[in-house]
């Protein structure tokens, strides 16, 4: 399957943060790819060496075959890109900066452009510094997407807009997907990333813990709820990998990866002695999130797989730094 992006043994340091730490993965053309974790884990500077905005001191970054550090110009040329906190010309209407990105985009830009903002119901002769967080949100997803990009990345794309709308653009990135546009977005809204990923990645301090399937990782993960009849008991041993436990009283819950099946493991664990109960249910996305985020790390073994654009009218006149010394992930 061909590869729309990727990262090869990618290293990045903040000053004596270790952003990225030897960072390997492909997604997919034509997927919807989502890179979870939490704040600081490597997200945003895994996007910004995407885009060309920072340049990893070891390993490359290739976006449609283009190398992000040569190519960084065109690259941003073919590419959609909602930064985490995108900046507009607050001076201008809302008529007025789709017109200034056509000017570099061409085509049918600005009529797909005026299209979305009636879409979302927003006037087009309105002053931008008198909108809404989530207004000014929705002007960027739209200057983002109307130029029909190869590949869209999205830095947390649904900060500041209501469920309804957040719901309908998340959906609307499988349409894309299905007509050959690859998505990758990093987001915290982890309902809306189990409904419409195909692929998810999983950082954790600068380390990229597994890149998979969505699909293929709830099939592979499970949570254990045992009941001992005494709290002494030690953890019953098992033929799974274990992510993350937490105890209360005379139960456990153990989240766990990597088993045979559901019920050779119940079996296995039955048999032990002290266990008087074993139940065992399919976790949601952001139980399997929240367990390798509460995790202390002993049992994660990291899973590596192998001219200007636009969101904000500025975009192409960030600088680009060997030594930039931002605190961001």
């Amino acid at each position: 399957m061909t590869a729309a992006i990727q990262f090869e043994n990618v290293t990045k340091k903040y000053r004596r943060k270790l952003a990225l730490d030897d960072v390997s993965f492909e997604v997919p053309a034509g997927s919807v790819f989502a890179m979870l974790g939490d704040n600081g884990a490597g997200k945003t500077t895994s996007i910004k060496s995407m885009m060309g905005f920072v340049r990893p001191e070891k390993g490359s970054v290739n976006v449609l075959n283009l190398n992000s550090k040569k190519q960084d110009h065109e690259i941003r040329s073919r590419v959609g890109y909602v930064p985490e906190q995108p900046e507009l010309y607050d001076w201008m209407r809302v008529d007025e900066i789709g017109w200034f990105v056509a000017g570099v985009r061409q085509g049918d830009f600005y009529d797909n452009f005026k299209k979305q903002i009636e879409q979302f119901s927003i006037p087009l002769t309105s002053k931008i510094s008198q909108l809404s967080k989530g207004m000014k949100a929705k002007i960027s997803l739209a200057l983002a997407t109307s130029h029909h990009p190869e590949v869209l990345i999205l830095d947390e794309p649904t900060s500041g807009l209501d469920p309804l709308v957040r719901r309908e653009f998340m959906e609307s990135m499988v349409d894309r997907a299905a007509t050959g546009t690859t998505v990758f977005l990093s987001s915290h809204q982890l309902n809306e990333v189990e409904r419409v990923a195909e692929y998810v990645a999983f950082m954790k301090e600068g380390k990229l813990l597994f890149v998979e399937k969505l699909a293929d990782l709830k099939n592979q993960t499970a949570e254990l709820t045992i009941t001992f009849s005494d709290s002494q008991y030690p953890d019953p041993d098992m033929a799974a990998r274990k992510i993350h436990c937490r105890s209360q009283g005379r139960q456990k819950q153990f989240l766990v990866r990597d088993f045979e099946t559901e019920e050779s493991l119940v079996r296995q664990i039955n048999g032990q002695q002290g266990v008087e109960a074993c139940r065992v249910t399919r976790p949601s996305l952001e139980q399997i999130v929240v367990g390798y985020l509460s995790s202390d790390g002993t049992e994660l073994v990291p899973e590596n797989t192998a001219s200007s654009v636009a969101v904000s009218p500025n975009v192409a006149n960030q600088s680009v730094s060997e030594n930039d010394d931002s605190t961001s992930e």
